[in-house]
């Protein structure tokens, strides 16, 4: 039998099994709008004749209590939520997204009916895996330049989008070897608008990254667009220097050995970690490059909600900003 999405295992939310028998109750009636009641019970391990008995105490019991009416409905939204950020969305998330949906409710209330439900959202364990060797070869190497950005990472005090770009970045283990994910990031939205993966660490990747960034946003000529990055050899490469010059683009660098400077990268690639890479063993690399399209293009972007954005996904946050000036026509890189 196909078990009906948002039945099934969550990460760290459990079985559903384990989960008090009302709230498997108001799984299936969540549910029941899409799939038969019969295929929900059963996949929730319920008795139809149960959850009907449930209903109709429910229907009684908002005649006389109200409140734990909407507690119950609270928690099945809860519940939804959680299912819908794929087990990653802790209470203060899930309250922006229920806030968002015009369901008024306090954080601390949230955070109470979570640990009732037993949810949680992913948290970091502080585990970091490294690569024996990392690049393929020293390549031609340009000066470094210097750093513009100066850890100035807040929202606020970025003009526009296509402003600042941060770039860095990061090895995943899988069964076949290493998987080295490039990425650049405007810092004005948090989107990521540029990405790569490559069994080699080399420029070839990092300037795969800025070319899908260049492809994307067509920045314009004459408009000041700065790259900041680490000092890899990647980035100073001569190859990659010469993207930016072409593109007309500064080049912003951190400090060496020093990861704060570019602190909006490792923030990402943490998350991205959290809720996606550690959850799971990769046996290739084509299964993480597939996993990671899915997360950054159908959900991090789009739908994933940031703190630093007022609990706004990138996507929702650009679409929120005044319109930008008409600009001249972008070059084409090559």
């Amino acid at each position: 039998m196909t078990v009906p999405p948002g039945t099934g295992d969550q990460g760290d939310q459990g079985d559903q099994a384990d989960l008090p028998t009302p709230l498997r109750f108001a799984s299936v009636a969540r549910l029941a709008s899409r799939w038969p009641v019969a295929t929900l019970c059963q996949a929730m391990g319920v008795s139809r004749s149960g959850y009907y008995a449930w209903k109709d105490r429910l229907r009684r019991l908002a005649a006389t209590n109200p409140r734990r009416v909407a507690s119950d409905a609270l928690c099945v939204a809860i519940q939804d939520c959680h299912a819908r950020s794929r087990g990653t969305y802790g209470s203060p998330r899930i309250h922006a997204d229920l806030v968002a949906h015009g369901i008024r409710c306090s954080r601390r209330r949230i955070a109470g009916l979570m640990a009732g439900l037993r949810l949680r959202g992913c948290r970091r364990n502080g585990r970091r895996a490294r690569p024996g060797a990392r690049g393929v070869g020293a390549p031609a190497r340009a000066l470094p330049a210097p750093d513009l950005v100066r850890r100035a990472f807040a929202v606020s005090g970025i003009s526009r989008t296509n402003h600042v770009w941060v770039a860095d970045t990061t090895a995943i283990r899988t069964g076949e070897g290493w998987l080295h994910l490039a990425v650049v990031i405007d810092l004005r939205s948090r989107r990521v608008v540029g990405w790569g993966a490559s069994a080699a660490l080399d420029a070839t990747l990092t300037g795969n990254a800025l070319r899908m960034a260049l492809h994307r946003r067509r920045p314009a000529r004459g408009q000041e667009l700065v790259h900041h990055s680490d000092r890899g050899s990647t980035y100073t490469a001569r190859a990659f220097q010469a993207l930016l010059r072409q593109a007309g683009i500064t080049c912003s660098m951190g400090r060496p050995g020093t990861c704060l400077d570019n602190a909006v990268a490792e923030t990402f690639f943490a998350t991205l970690k959290v809720e996606l890479i550690h959850r799971r063993p990769w046996p290739s690399r084509a299964d993480v490059v597939q996993a990671i399209f899915a997360s950054v293009e159908t959900w991090y972007n789009p739908h994933r909600r940031h703190g630093s954005l007022g609990y706004l996904s990138p996507v929702a946050f650009e679409a929120s900003q005044p319109s930008a000036p008409s600009a001249p026509k972008p070059m084409t890189v090559r």
